[in-house]
């Protein structure tokens, strides 16, 4: 492996750590960014990169208990030099450990810390050394700290979902969220079963493995592919990228063809589109006018373009002139996205308590703003990507406490569910015929 590349993945983890831009979004930058080198570097750099922000908590004990510098000491240059070494050291059997000390030197001397080359090396060989025993909290003694570190998950996520599941079903949890997911598409609905097959066999002659989700069978889960854009079929429309969980929520609906859609917080247009293929129209408003582009693009694409109407919307503000216009309102409100962790491995970082609140505070603002859209007798589908009951089961009780709705149905998909993101939807009857509803203060 060039040392190059090795020095692209610390740029990447020192981006990261200097900004508040999400993982995901530096890594894709930076793949796209070296495009010219081959499948195996890339998939080095992304492996190593995504490798190091999913298991911090876990990296950073270990370096502490065999460094005389704690980790919040060290520069940032060589905290994250040590984190990506040991993460090759523990998690990447096809480089030596030699080779990651070595290189972890090399590295250190290249980038003007010369004085810190026997430092580097002295705690990566004891890493080396004693891999196989490495220490662990005690978890009898402590055992949120200790899921916490075998897991990389703060204690405070922990600690809520020991309280809402259990210790056995956090357990597994937990563990599924570290496990690789594979990218998941959906052919779309003109697309034949021949042209399935075919499409299938064309990516497997690219090395692709592709399986069938046991719940929908226009869903295939793709692993070993860095990006779906070279894809046969990509520019003909022939699939889009969606999770299994977001087209149940769709599927649950109960779309009709005459019906009329909202998606009041349509980014990033899984749903939408999906939901335009099933209805006579869709009307898709988000706040953010980029993502909204990024719509329109999947839209003309997949041929969807006259079915599918954009706005830029605040879901916070009522508009007036779309009181009782739709048959069907997707509400699927900003979360702590605690759900889709194994896709996006740094929200873990970001999301606190206090930030909880406030989401939990916006997620009732877009309620109000939005429940008034839904048809007497039409169905609100309320949904969001995370697995914490207060923004879930509990705010759909307080929807049918203030608004005229009652739930015909609710499912919490959890990530060990047939390859899914961990999801949250529920569908919501309304019931008055007047049409007016006094909100909440």
């Amino acid at each position: 492996m060039a040392e190059n590349v090795r020095e692209i993945v610390l740029d990447t983890l020192l981006e990261m750590e200097r900004g508040k831009v999400y993982s995901n979004q530096v890594i894709k930058a930076v793949l796209d960014k070296y495009d010219y080198l081959d499948s195996q570097e890339k998939r080095f750099i992304k492996r190593l990169a995504e490798g190091c922000v999913e298991r911090r908590i876990e990296l950073d004990y270990i370096l502490d208990c065999y460094s005389s510098v704690p980790t919040t000491k060290m520069k940032p240059l060589i905290r994250c030099l040590m984190r990506m070494s040991v993460y090759q050291i523990l998690y990447m059997d096809s480089i030596p450990d030699s080779a990651a000390c070595n290189e972890a030197v090399k590295l250190a001397g290249r980038r003007k810390f010369t004085n810190l080359k026997g430092f580097v090396n002295g705690v990566l060989r004891k890493v080396s050394s004693r891999k196989d025993s490495l220490p662990l909290p005690d978890p009898g003694r402590e055992p949120v700290r200790y899921l916490s570190v075998r897991y990389s998950m703060p204690e405070w996520i922990v600690r809520m979902w020991l309280a809402e599941y259990g210790e056995e079903q956090t357990g597994e949890l937990l563990e599924q969220l570290l496990a690789v997911h594979p990218v998941t598409i959906r052919f779309a609905h003109g697309v034949t079963g021949q042209q399935r097959q075919d499409y299938i066999r064309r990516w497997q002659q690219r090395g692709i493995r592709v399986s069938r989700s046991e719940e929908l069978d226009y869903a295939c889960y793709l692993e070993g592919v860095l990006g779906v854009a070279g894809l046969e079929g990509y520019e003909e429309g022939a699939f889009l990228v969606q999770d299994v969980s977001s087209m149940l929520c769709v599927e649950a609906a109960g779309l009709r063809e005459g019906d009329r859609v909202m998606d009041v917080c349509a980014a990033p247009g899984g749903k939408a589109l999906l939901a335009a293929q099933k209805a006579a129209h869709v009307l898709a408003r988000d706040v953010s006018e980029h993502k909204l582009l990024r719509i329109r693009e999947n839209a003309c694409r997949m041929g969807l373009e006259e079915k599918l109407e954009l706005e830029l919307w605040d879901a916070c503000r009522t508009d007036e002139t779309k009181v009782e216009s739709a048959d069907v309102v997707f509400m699927d409100v900003p979360c702590s996205g605690l759900g889709v962790l194994g896709k996006k491995r740094d929200i873990k970082y970001h999301v606190t308590l206090e930030g909880l609140e406030e989401l939990i505070r916006l997620q009732r603002r877009i309620i109000q703003g939005c429940w008034q859209y839904v048809k007497p007798g039409g169905v609100l589908m309320y949904s969001t990507c995370t697995i914490n009951r207060r923004e879930n089961e509990e705010t759909c009780g307080w929807i049918c406490e203030n608004f005229p709705f009652v739930l015909e149905e609710s499912r919490q998909l959890l990530p060990r569910q047939a390859r899914m993101d961990g999801f949250f939807y529920a569908r919501l009857r309304r019931t008055d015929v007047t049409g007016k509803y006094t909100a909440p203060c």
